[in-house]
């Protein structure tokens, strides 16, 4: 099961940053909330010139996985 019940609607980057945001404003407030904010931004800047459809798709799932992970824990 995904953190977020729209998981299976994310198809883009965008929608990926939004989804993963919105997963952080249900951890603990204060440090926690901010480290991950920033884990997400960081990734997203190393990321930013990917311009393969199926490598994106794969950072996609792997980031929805990583994300039901943190929340689970």
């Amino acid at each position: 099961m995904s953190p977020l019940p729209q998981a299976e609607l994310v198809r883009s980057s965008v929608q990926l940053y939004r989804y993963l945001l919105r997963c952080c404003r249900r951890l603990p407030a204060g440090p926690v909330q901010q480290h991950y904010r920033h884990a997400i931004r960081q990734s997203f800047k190393v990321h930013a010139d990917e311009d393969d459809p199926e490598r994106i798709q794969q950072i996609i799932k792997r980031a929805i996985e990583d994300a039901d992970w943190v929340m689970n824990k």
